[in-house]
């Protein structure tokens, strides 16, 4: 990675990710929660205030040396056990069946090829769940079907945003990711959420099974 990838995409991202009006988001993606959990894209650990009482312990998987530097102090202020465990989504150091849910906030945008290594990445979370644990997500990715005119601002905006943010995709369609990786969905909220620009702002939040 060269240095803006490596040195100033993190601390672009811990400031974006870390805007009050997603904490709302984070709250309602982190309820239920319980058990051993591995969390993908853990980022800056913005999550670490969100996680229920109920959960024993979360393996932070983050590949960026800044990030989880910067997720520090969260880390520290914790009452749960939170270690770094893995640095590629990909390729989890983990058992099979090892963990009761799993949790990915703003991370499958960011994957390089939709299909094939994002495909890998979700199909290792299903792998190191036990059978009946969940994914709980909230991804941005593709607009609805019937808005097709923020689907064609997405087209134009990606390459740009891609190059700002670290790789991050606007056109990635979400549930189909998760559908075709194995995962059942039991929950889910499409949304633009409140504040942002449609084209940036297309989430999808939810729960998914893994068989």
């Amino acid at each position: 990675m060269g240095f803006y990838a490596e040195r100033v995409v993190p601390r672009i991202v811990n400031v974006a990710c870390g805007v009050k009006a997603a904490e709302p988001l984070r709250r309602r993606v982190c309820d239920g929660l319980k058990g051993d959990i591995v969390e993908i894209g853990f980022g800056t650990g913005h999550n670490v205030p969100f996680y229920p009482a109920a959960v024993t312990g979360v393996a932070a998987v983050e590949p960026s040396d800044v990030g989880w530097r910067l997720a520090g102090e969260r880390v520290r202020a914790s009452g749960i056990p939170v270690r770094r465990a893995g640095l590629d989504g990909q390729s989890l150091p983990f058992e099979d069946d090892g963990f009761d849910a799993a949790l990915s906030t703003w991370t499958l945008c960011t994957i390089p090829d939709a299909d094939a290594d994002a495909d890998a990445a979700l199909r290792e979370v299903r792998r190191v769940l036990k059978p009946g644990g969940t994914l709980h997500f909230i991804e941005h990715g593709l607009a609805p079907e019937e808005d097709e005119n923020v689907r064609r601002w997405q087209r134009r905006l990606e390459p740009l945003n891609k190059r700002l943010f670290g790789g991050c995709h606007l056109t990635r369609p979400i549930v189909d990711m998760l559908t075709s990786a194995g995962f059942t969905i039991t929950e889910l909220d499409v949304f633009y959420e409140k504040g942002a620009p449609k084209p940036m702002g297309a989430d999808s939040l939810g729960i998914a099974l893994s068989a």
